[in-house]
């Protein structure tokens, strides 16, 4: 499954992943995500190695504001 949809949050940089995930899920939610859309993200942060490939996703899923 691909996801092309971005949300538009605040990542909480001090935060741990988990932290992360439950601020991108309020976000997501509130952007009308479906559930599945939501628990392919949070498979792919749980499943993560690190905290480096952590940040690769949300900003993968991030929109970044437009300049």
């Amino acid at each position: 499954m691909r996801i092309r949809k971005k949300v538009q949050w605040t990542l909480p940089a001090e935060a741990d992943r988990f932290t992360q995930l439950s601020a991108f899920i309020r976000a997501a939610e509130a952007q009308a995500w479906s559930e599945a859309e939501i628990q392919f993200v949070m498979d792919e942060v749980v499943e993560a190695r690190d905290e480096a490939e952590v940040a690769l996703i949300f900003q993968d899923y991030t929109q970044h504001p437009r300049r």
